[in-house]
Parts: structure tokens; C-alpha cells; sequence
């Protein structure tokens, strides 16, 4: 596939040096470099494209998935933007654009995508699956498992571009149909690995699996994907290949059961939960049946599932709690004991520490005064003394935190037994860890463009490259043999 590659760029180059401002060459170039992995000289043909030919759809499509891929959502959006408005009659750039608009959280424009799409192009799967999407977030749940069949059935198993030159590493990617999956994808080099995706929801058990060396398991979010959990035990019954983050270890941390294991650590203080039936918190004695179940105000109410501090409320009397109950969607409801996790100075800081292949590395400190602290919305940008603190805990944890929540910590990552995972906590002033969660969801982002973020980017790398020698090393080390599908490591596959 390679060579065959080469060869059309060869011919594509040579067509072009005869008519230097020939569109079909040009995209054909632009799109053989992004196939070939030459990812920066990909995007500039199809920059080169579109200053000759600013409407080309292909161009526009392609330039925008290349941007989403390395991180550049905003530029990727520009383009399929674009693409909507030269080419409107093109389903899928209504239907990628309609993914961005749903992660940004602009739901009725997302909406008003998808609606187009799907009457452009009625079968259209990646439609139906981003639509369910959408209508789960809008709480509609009936229809949304409608559209899950519609784009999922038949369609459970999705073969990703590969772009390297050698024999590559064959992995199966388990994801869920629904959301709670871990973006975990983009550590997965497409020039070293074949990545075969799997919807296990939809996955017939029956149909032997893919040509495979390794089982990442994406599903992280044990409160609302137990469905798709258990679905992967079964699919990963099927194979003697090593799996990472085992969907028996992932169903252990849901957000209460997590609270309520690792509250007996010694150096971890985790608050009461539990799950509420929405009755009980619409009931007019609510406050004081909830304060005899140890939920005395101020408490916190969330909706199981969600993150990024969505659907998530304190109540501080009754007015809060009939407030929050009117947002918050779902018949269960978490309330969670409040911590008060402030420093002397009033200040909270949530730190982030990211477990890989059973190494600790620190991911950030983010510092607010408002008690839902998240690190894109806390006190950093504008704040150089916050930057030192961030830049003081990436350098030297073990100083910044001390021994007794290292150890704690350390407690944490063995009893969790994930090859990836991430814990977010905050520090009291016995040194002990306020954890706030423990689990497989946790998201690693690249540092923002600017000097101001330079100081971030070694350590956020450091992290990135020990996902993918973890994915390597995992692969390489287990023997295999041809009749499992795969071959041994001499022979990668």
C-alpha cells in the first residue's frame, strides 16, 4: 500500500510540474501526503489547494479532519464551515461540522446539522450516530437509542487509515455507542499501528475478531456505559491478547464506588455519596431527609455520566435544590458530601496525575476561588504566580504534594489496576488527599500556542510518549501465534 502510494504521489508531482495550477493533481497530492503520514507537508498542499480553488469540497473536508486530528479544532471548524457554505447539498460536512457544534455544546445549531444531513442523505451512519449523541444530551433518550441502531447495526466494526511505511501493529480499539469514551485514539500512531474500532454494543460475538496484537479498551465511564463494559468482556473472552484497562477494572470506578474504596487509603479523605432517586430530592422534606442520610448543606447534586463540571450544582437551601432539580437531568441523581478543599489563602487547588503502565506523572495544578475548579476555566491564564505553582508541581511532585499523599497516591493507582487512568484531588492541611475522582476519563491536553504555556509542554510530552511506548511495549512483548490471528513479534502485524 506504501509503494502504490509513492508511485501516485510521483505521478501526482510530475502532473503538476506540467500544469502547476491543475486542481485535480493538487488534491490528489494533498490527499496521498496525508495518507502517506507526511501530516505538515499535507497540510500546506491542501493550504496551496485552497488559495488557488477556495471552494474545493474535498479540500475543505480533508484540510478539516487533518486539523481535527493534531488538536486544532477552531481551524477545523473554519473549514467545515466553509464546506457548508459552498457545498450545502454535502452531507458530511454537515455532519462533521454538526461533531464540533456537539462538543462545543452549541446543541441547537449541532441539531439543526445532523436534521440536514440526515434529509440529504437518509442512511448516512456517522449521521445517526452523532445525532443519537445529541439526543442523549437533550435527554432523549427513546429516540436517541433509535438513531444508535440506525448508524450502529451492521456497521459495529470501522478499519482506520493507515499511513506508515512498514508492517504495522494491529490493534482493536473497543469503544461504546454511546458517549463515555475515552479519547485515547489520537495516541495511537497511525503510521505504527492498524487500528480496527469496535462498537462492542453492536459487536456480534460470533464473528471471529479482527487481526489483532493488542485490546485497548476506550470505554472510561463505568456510570453510564455498563452496557458496553460488559459487552467488551465478553468480545475480550475471545482473544489471548493483552488488553489495557480492562473493562472489569474500568466497572469498578464508578464515581460512588470509587469514593467508597478508596475512603479506607490511609492518607485519602473521599466524601460521602450516593445515588437519589430524583423523587426523594423533589419531596418537600427533602433537606432533612437528606441531612439524616449525612447530606447537611452545603452539598453537591450531579447527574451520573456527566463531566467538565456539567449537571453539577451546590445547594445551599431549598431555592438551590428546586433550581437544580429542574436542570438536572435523570431519574438518579448524586449527592456528594462538600469538601471544603480551600487553602489558607482561599484559594482551591485541584491537582491532576495521570497513571501510565503504572507510573505516576503529574498533568497540571489548576488554582480558582470558585469550588468547581476545572483547569480551562481556573485562575492560570491571566495569573504568572498560578503558572509558577502549575510549573512547580510538573517539575517536583513528590516536594509539592510530600510523601504522605505519594503514598497515597501510589495506594490509589494499585488498587484501581488501570494502564491508564487519572486522579484529580486537592490537598488539605494534614497533607492528606481531598479526592474529588479516580478513573479511566481523564483527558490529556496539549498545552494552548504561546510562551506563557511553553513550560507545560516537556512534561504534558513525557506523558504522550509514555502512551505510546505503553501501547508498544504491551503489543511487542506478548507472544502470539499465526493461528490467533496474528503473528509473532518477529513479524509484527
Amino acid at each position: 500500500m506504501h509503494q502504490r502510494r509513492e508511485a501516485a504521489l510521483q505521478a501526482a508531482n510530475a502532473r503538476l510540474a506540467r500544469q502547476p495550477r491543475a486542481i485535480e493533481p493538487a488534491f490528489d497530492r494533498a490527499r496521498l501526503l496525508w495518507e502517506l503520514g507526511r501530516t505538515e507537508e499535507a497540510r500546506r498542499a491542501y493550504l496551496d489547494l485552497l488559495a488557488v480553488c477556495p471552494t474545493h469540497p474535498g479540500a475543505l473536508n480533508n484540510l478539516g479532519a487533518l486539523l481535527q486530528s493534531t488538536g486544532f479544532t477552531t481551524a477545523a471548524r473554519t473549514c467545515y464551515a466553509e464546506a457548508v457554505k459552498w457545498h450545502p447539498e454535502n452531507p458530511t460536512a454537515h455532519v462533521k461540522l454538526a461533531h464540533l457544534l456537539l462538543e462545543a455544546e452549541e446543541l441547537p445549531l449541532a441539531r439543526e446539522h445532523y436534521e440536514k444531513a440526515l434529509q440529504l442523505a437518509p442512511d448516512h451512519a456517522e449521521a445517526h450516530q452523532g445525532f443519537a449523541n445529541l439526543l442523549t444530551e437533550l435527554l432523549d433518550e427513546e429516540a436517541a437509542q433509535l438513531h444508535r441502531r440506525m448508524g450502529f447495526q451492521g456497521r459495529a466494526v470501522d478499519v482506520l487509515p493507515y499511513r506508515g511505511a512498514g508492517r504495522p501493529i494491529r490493534v482493536l480499539l473497543l469503544v461504546s455507542a454511546a458517549r463515555g469514551n475515552v479519547p485515547i485514539r489520537q495516541f495511537l500512531d497511525d503510521r505504527i499501528f492498524l487500528v480496527t474500532v469496535i462498537v462492542t454494543e453492536f459487536y456480534d460475538p460470533a464473528t471471529p475478531l479482527p487481526p489483532h496484537r493488542l485490546i485497548v479498551n476506550a470505554i472510561g465511564n463505568a456510570d453510564i456505559c455498563r452496557p458496553a463494559l460488559e459487552a467488551a468482556q465478553k468480545l475480550i473472552a475471545l482473544s489471548p491478547a493483552p488488553v489495557l484497562n480492562s473493562p472489569s477494572a474500568v466497572l469498578a470506578t464508578g464515581r460512588v464506588a470509587v469514593a467508597g474504596r478508596l475512603g479506607h487509603v490511609p492518607g485519602v479523605v473521599t466524601p460521602a455519596m450516593a445515588d437519589v432517586p430524583r423523587e426523594l430530592l423533589a419531596a418537600p422534606d427533602a433537606l432533612a431527609v437528606l441531612a439524616a442520610k449525612g447530606f447537611a448543606v452545603p452539598f453537591l447534586l450531579r447527574t451520573p455520566g456527566f463531566n467538565n463540571g456539567r449537571n453539577f450544582f451546590k445547594i445551599e437551601n431549598a431555592q438551590d435544590l428546586a433550581a437544580a432539580l429542574a436542570a438536572l437531568p435523570g431519574r438518579e441523581i448524586t449527592a456528594i458530601q462538600f469538601l471544603d478543599a480551600r487553602g489558607g489563602d482561599g484559594k482551591i487547588r485541584k491537582y491532576r496525575v495521570m497513571l501510565v503502565d503504572g507510573k505516576m506523572y503529574p498533568l497540571h495544578a489548576a488554582i480558582a476561588r470558585q469550588w468547581k475548579i476545572h483547569y480551562v476555566t481556573a485562575e492560570m491564564a491571566d495569573n504568572p504566580e498560578h503558572r509558577a505553582e502549575d510549573a512547580a508541581f510538573l517539575n517536583n511532585m513528590s516536594e509539592v504534594l510530600g510523601q504522605r499523599a505519594m503514598t497515597a497516591l501510589e495506594q490509589i493507582r494499585d488498587m484501581l489496576g488501570l494502564d491508564y487512568a487519572g486522579v484529580d484531588f486537592s490537598l488539605n492541611d494534614k497533607g492528606e488527599i481531598i479526592l474529588f475522582e479516580a478513573n479511566a476519563t481523564m483527558i490529556v491536553c496539549p498545552p494552548e500556542p504561546g510562551e506563557q504555556w511553553a513550560y507545560r509542554r516537556v512534561p504534558v510530552k513525557r506523558i504522550t510518549d509514555a502512551i505510546g511506548a505503553m501501547f508498544i511495549g504491551k503489543a511487542v512483548s506478548h507472544p502470539t501465534t499465526a493461528k490467533d490471528g496474528m503473528v509473532s513479534p518477529d513479524g509484527l502485524q
